[in-house]
């Protein structure tokens, strides 16, 4: 029982640190149009997902599992909303990464989970205790506090918050394995490919102009996209909820960090009461979490 718990710490540790450090990647690869990247990202990780399928001998199982859902009007309508849904999420974040606003990405990844916990109260009936109530109340303060003092509503924080959290509402209606969903996500966004012949048939495209390191990163963007998926999968599965809502805040963190002390973007005291505001929320929260288990 303790190697298994340990074992998942290992596993979802690995994960968030690999998603909290994702910014690096993202922002050396700045030489690349954020959309391109994105396109990358589908492409690659689709071939990089469909290996590990047919190295794992799981390519019965995942034309069962597609037929089941493309056999559901309901189920395939789901699918091709995650999909959409994640492709906005990945390519604002992308796009605000090498725009300078790392910091912005991580409040919307600290909001996120007080924003799910809004999406189930309305979509799926879920009750608020006392300690939910307040800690979204929290948040609210705090993203309240960011357009009171500087006038504007931080629209990438919240835009990325509820894409992701709405993208995890559509996954919790969908009884698929990680790996089925992945590839499915990415086969439908038949549009990468598309841009990228666009790209190439006007000579912008980074494969006719780039060098030849940031080729390699392009290519790698699939596996830089699945690997950090597959640990939390593995991890999640080994702890309690409780271990895992608290790690999740590792990944922000970190990209917070990176944000303000690596490439040296603002961090006032209007940023300081704002995330304080956020961060006591989230304090609230995992005390909930705590004691709902």
């Amino acid at each position: 029982m303790e190697s298994t718990f340990r074992q998942g710490i290992i596993y979802s540790l690995t994960a968030y640190l690999l998603w909290g450090i994702l910014p690096i990647y993202w922002k050396t690869l700045g030489v690349v149009q954020a959309f391109e990247i994105l396109s990358n990202r589908f492409i690659w990780s689709c071939v990089f997902v469909w290996i590990l399928i047919i190295a794992s001998g799981r390519v019965k199982s995942f034309l069962a599992e597609t037929q089941d859902i493309f056999t559901n009007p309901k189920q395939a309508l789901a699918m091709l909303a995650a999909a959409i849904t994640i492709s906005f999420n990945w390519g604002l974040f992308i796009w605000a990464v090498n725009d300078g606003r790392i910091v912005e990405t991580s409040m919307g990844y600290y909001i996120n989970p007080l924003v799910s916990i809004v999406f189930g109260v309305f979509f799926l009936k879920e009750r608020l205790d006392n300690w939910q109530m307040a800690a979204v109340i929290c948040a609210v303060i705090g993203v309240g506090t960011m357009v009171w003092n500087l006038g504007q509503l931080p629209w990438v924080s919240v835009s990325l918050a509820v894409s992701f959290a709405l993208y995890g509402l559509i996954k919790k209606c969908l009884s698929v394995t990680t790996m089925t969903s992945i590839m499915l996500e990415t086969l439908l966004i038949t549009l990468a490919l598309a841009y990228e012949y666009y790209l190439s048939l006007h000579g912008t495209s980074a494969y006719q102009t780039a060098e030849t390191s940031t080729l390699i990163m392009l290519a790698c963007a699939g596996v830089v996209t699945a690997t950090p998926l597959l640990f939390f999968t593995a991890g999640a599965k080994l702890l309690p909820l409780k271990i895992i809502g608290f790690l999740q805040y590792i990944a922000p963190t970190i990209s917070l960090l990176i944000g303000v002390f690596m490439y040296g973007e603002n961090f006032t005291s209007v940023h300081m009461v704002a995330f304080g505001w956020i961060w006591f929320g989230l304090f609230l929260f995992t005390i909930a979490q705590i004691k709902r288990r």
